[in-house]
């Protein structure tokens, strides 16, 4: 291969790649003529000399394949008719916090979601954004909260270390009630952990990491193209009920990359300008409404509504109140807004059989794993489905009722769950995945688990396996 690249380069290191990709090209039957146009448009702003040696390199490697390979894969290509984007998981997130609306991303970098704030940094202030760069976690989660005082929505970027160190300044959010977009790109823990490669070990966390009671809302990610609608629903959520909102992805979205439909803007996205209206005699910054919870969001400089922020308890003046009954006041309508956003939610569809022998539960990168593995086993004749959640705090409505209609209930996770077939671990003692857990809780119903915290990713061949398993066992007895 290096000789044959020499005579187009003197280094066959930076001609390999092109060549290489003219092979798989031939290899796979695909169409040179379309290749030779995404290679002229990732090297449009080079030079024509540059360009034309890539050019050469790959129809190069795909002469040669045809002259001296015996086998090839005619796989024909699904036509598009939509224009389609290839980014990864952090390009996408990027670009769906420009799309939001949302002007500020204060973040300290941390592996893997450094490379979000690298083209935020690029591209942002085409947008009229801003990243900041702040000299810690805690003073990126400060930053974010102060621009989101000052009335609109700001998002901060971190992982998993980072997000423990946030949690206090969380709960500042939550008490005070001013919107904000957090958004955990996981990797493996605990401590530095694996920094590089990919787990689901922060589910627990994003729910209950901050001391006392601070509802949030908690979503996962399942694709490419997720994360970048998701950060507009994110901060859409954040503005309509006061609140903290975290959106989880992982390593394995944040380098993957994965076509899908050109996005096309549209005004809804964009949050409302900034209320400046003045504020009517008598009304208070913390007038919740009995039912849903919500409030009157004021910001500075509105006229009347002067008032001292806190994040200690307070009454509805927004006045210091150590007294119970203001307590309790407010600790039940912050947790009126979790229930009056629960309303909006309708519950996931099922993949495969709407009911049967087993169904799988997952969240987060592992949908389409799981969804291959189900198809897998489908076609064996078993009845199975699987059941992708989106948003983890709350669940939808209905999610209880679609638990039943199975035998048997797995959750499919990248973090930690102990096996029941070692000597040491009973049904006392043995500590559930994260999503396995929750389901548990809520739904009262024998939820068993499986799961895989190898750094890498699940593989759809070990999850049918896990499946087959289960089905063999038949139910636990709990």
């Amino acid at each position: 291969m290096e000789q044959i690249c020499l005579q187009y380069t003197t280094n066959p290191q930076r001609g390999k790649n092109m060549f290489v990709l003219g092979m798989l090209g031939w290899l796979y039957g695909q169409d040179l003529d379309l290749a030779r146009e995404q290679v002229s448009f990732t090297f449009r702003t080079k030079s024509k000399d540059i360009l034309n040696r890539n050019l050469q390199l790959l129809e190069a490697g795909h002469e040669w394949s045809g002259q001296n390979l015996d086998f090839r894969f005619e796989i024909a290509s699904a036509p598009r008719e939509e224009a389609q984007i290839v980014v990864n998981g952090n390009t996408a997130l990027a670009l769906g916090i420009m799309a939001s609306g949302m002007e500020i991303c204060a973040m300290y970098p941390i592996t893997p979601a450094t490379s979000a704030s690298h083209y935020l940094s690029e591209m942002f202030e085409n947008v009229g954004g801003m990243v900041h760069q702040a000299e810690d976690e805690i003073a990126a989660c400060a930053f974010a909260i102060g621009a989101s005082y000052a009335g609109k929505c700001a998002v901060t970027i971190t992982s998993g270390p980072g997000m423990a160190l946030k949690q206090e300044l969380i709960g500042l959010a939550a008490m005070a009630e001013i919107p904000l977009v957090i958004v955990n790109v996981q990797r493996g823990g605990p401590s530095t952990g694996l920094p590089t490669k990919v787990e689901q070990g922060d589910l627990l966390q994003a729910m209950f990491g901050t001391h006392g009671d601070a509802p949030k809302v908690v979503m996962a990610a399942a694709t490419v193209e997720d994360c970048f609608y998701q950060p507009i629903a994110a901060r859409k959520i954040a503005e309509a009920f006061n609140l903290p909102v975290i959106l989880l992805t992982d390593a394995n979205l944040a380098t993957a990359q994965q076509p899908f439909t050109r996005p096309r803007l549209r005004k809804e996205w964009f949050a409302a300008p900034i209320d400046q209206s003045a504020i009517p005699e008598g009304e208070r910054p913390y007038d919740w409404d009995p039912t849903t919870g919500l409030r009157r969001r004021f910001t500075p400089g509105q006229p009347g509504g002067m008032h001292t922020l806190t994040g200690l308890a307070h009454d509805r003046y927004s006045r210091v109140a150590y007294d119970p009954a203001s307590n309790e006041d407010g600790l039940r309508h912050r947790s009126l807004k979790l229930a009056a956003f629960q309303k909006t939610l309708t519950a996931p569809a099922v993949f495969g059989d709407p009911d049967g022998d087993l169904l799988v539960v997952g969240w987060g990168s592992t949908k389409g794993v799981i969804e291959e593995a189900v198809e897998q086993l489908r076609s064996e004749g078993r009845r199975v489905g699987a059941l992708h959640l989106t948003y983890l705090q709350p669940m939808a409505s209905g999610i209880g009722e679609i638990l039943k209609r199975f035998r048997q209930v797995l959750s499919v996770e990248m973090n930690w769950s102990d096996s029941v077939e070692t000597s040491q671990t009973t049904l006392d003692n043995r500590r559930y995945s994260n999503l396995a857990w929750l389901l548990r809780a809520r739904y009262l119903i024998d939820v068993d688990c499986w799961s895989e915290v190898q750094g890498q990713p699940l593989k759809p061949r070990t999850v049918a396996q896990a499946m087959r398993n289960k089905l063999k066992q038949g139910v636990a007895r709990v």
